[in-house]
């Protein structure tokens, strides 16, 4: 038995211990889109991927929607950047971000002129822990394992794992945006000396969170005791999410989002559940990571949908208590005391992109709406799928 089903199994045998709490089952009623600005237009570029297409073919994908989406002007020669993909675990992609997008990106940066490109990650804690004087796993290895660390290599790139680095190479930062972090946010070091960050996001279902996407990526940034605060203060759980992301050493220097989506966890998540192929997948890119949610969402939606066998979504855990499942995670990892204080996790029927608790705090925090413009860089996304998304990201009446 691997360990995301240990896992899984352990929270569900601790989560009959926080049945001596009060928590409910919240239905979601949607969010009140109308009482957000209209921002800026936001290109997305995309290119669809027949299924099959093979990992060559791929990368050529990764280049042209990245050099679509921006010109690079903002790369100095020598500049340090780091890729931060996904590696919340060691299975393969899509449970991790697709190793070839790390590689082509990696390889590009440096023929653009960047010094030193680092491959930046710590597992999720149900993986990886860390305490003030030691650690529980490995995010190395299981780089190695998933295929993110010879992906880096072969790019040029360095892989550096947060808690290599020990408890104290962390700096507490305050969000510009959001009262919901108490104590601040604790991240790496490393951040302070980079000059760009690149985030290589995947699209997946999440137990507790709903999906996973660029916005919850940011979570791989922070110090465990940071995690705890965002697990154990669950009322405010999706906001904090999003205000990770409007620090100063993330805002100001992200520069591209870019998702490899040939593939879908379109169930469970973050680690297991079902790997959806549509016909066409998808590589697409943003400077803008709430425009980029948006459609990555649509997407997730869409495989649900159309390439997700309905007995699969009937025992995806989510549907069950996110609530519960994030008690009994609290429990196993930082203990019942803690657990005890743990704050209700609202459940959310997400059934279009607004009615998502995470992408509507970007949208209250990063300037509103975005227009989006989706724009199919090679004509070689289906009528019929481009349609979807046109409707999808439509501004709400």
């Amino acid at each position: 038995m691997d360990i995301s089903r240990r896992f899984f199994l352990r929270c569900l045998e601790a989560g009959f211990l926080a049945l001596t709490l009060p928590f409910r089952l919240a239905l979601a009623s949607g969010r009140a889109c109308s009482t957000l600005v209209i921002g800026t237009t936001e290109e997305v570029i995309a290119e669809g991927l027949p299924k099959g297409t093979s990992a060559e073919s791929i990368a050529r994908a990764v280049r042209r929607t990245a050099l679509a989406t921006t010109d690079f002007s903002w790369l100095k020669k020598g500049d340090m950047v780091i890729i931060k993909p996904v590696c919340n675990s060691g299975n393969e992609y899509p449970s991790t971000t697709s190793p070839i997008a790390v590689k082509a990106i990696a390889r590009l940066l440096r023929e653009k002129g960047a010094g030193r490109v680092l491959v930046c990650d710590k597992a999720g804690i149900a993986h990886v822990r860390q305490w003030a004087k030691g650690v529980e796993g490995s995010t190395r290895e299981l780089m190695e394992k998933n295929g993110l660390k010879r992906a880096a290599v072969e790019g040029g790139a360095e892989v550096i794992c947060f808690e290599e680095m020990g408890w104290d190479a962390y700096y507490s930062e305050a969000p510009v945006q959001g009262p919901h972090w108490k104590d601040g946010v604790f991240l790496p070091n490393i951040l302070r000396q980079a000059n760009h960050i690149v985030l290589l996001p995947r699209v997946s279902r999440h137990i507790i969170a709903g999906n996973t996407l660029g916005l919850k990526a940011g979570v791989g940034w922070i110090r465990d005791d940071s995690r705890m605060q965002l697990h154990r203060d669950a009322k405010t759980f999706h906001e904090k999410i999003v205000e990770i992301n409007s620090l100063p050493s993330l805002k100001n220097k992200l520069r591209l989002i870019l998702t490899v989506g040939n593939k879908v966890l379109s169930t469970s998540g973050p680690d297991d559940g079902y790997v959806a192929e549509p016909a066409t997948g998808l590589v697409f890119a943003s400077k803008s990571i709430v425009a980029h949610d948006m459609v990555a969402l649509a997407w997730l939606l869409w495989a649900r949908k159309y390439t997700t066998p309905r007995r699969s979504l009937i025992f995806d855990p989510y549907e069950i208590s996110p609530n519960l499942l994030n008690r009994a995670f609290v429990a196993w990892k930082w203990g019942l005391k803690e657990m005890r204080k743990a704050e209700e996790l609202e459940k959310f029927e997400v059934e279009t992109i607004w009615d998502d608790p995470v992408l509507y705090r970007g949208m209250e925090i990063f300037g509103g709406i975005p227009k989006v413009k989706f724009k199919d860089l090679k004509k070689t996304i289906p009528k019929d799928l481009m349609s979807f998304f046109q409707s999808s990201l439509a501004l709400p009446l």
